[in-house]
């Protein structure tokens, strides 16, 4: 009679594939996870930018940027007291930033503007991901 043979991985051989799992997993995740954060900076940045040409496309047409009463919500709809609007200038739904909080925008003149996403902690300053996102 032939003997049964039992074949699998021992305790230690498992032990010893998770131990190298994990430092995979050690090594790489932080890595992976830092890029999440720029990420979120290039998308805030490129929007910055599709904001800033739409408000250009705007003065151009109406002969300055709006005014803070009608913020970015002018480059959607237009203002009842416009003549030369030719828009809108930006798609039906103005995106938030990547945070989920809307850009803030200021006219500071009829010529110059601040536009801005306080970044990743919603505060004013900041560094890194915190770092505010500004069209200046």
């Amino acid at each position: 009679m032939k003997l049964a043979r039992h074949t699998g991985f021992t305790l230690l051989e498992l032990l010893v594939v998770v131990a190298i799992i994990g430092l995979l997993a050690a090594y790489v995740g932080p890595r992976y996870f830092s890029q999440i954060g720029k990420s979120e900076q290039t998308v805030a940045r490129a929007q910055v930018e599709a904001f800033a040409k739409a408000l250009d496309a705007y003065r151009v047409d109406v002969g300055s940027y709006p005014s803070s009463e009608q913020g970015l919500a002018a480059l959607v709809t237009r203002p009842a007291e416009l003549a030369k609007w030719n828009g809108p200038y930006m798609p039906k739904n103005l995106p938030a930033d990547p945070w989920g909080r809307p850009y803030l925008y200021r006219a500071l003149s009829p010529t110059e503007y601040d536009l801005l996403s306080y970044g990743k902690d919603g505060a004013p300053g900041g560094e890194g991901d915190d770092a505010d996102i500004a069209n200046r």
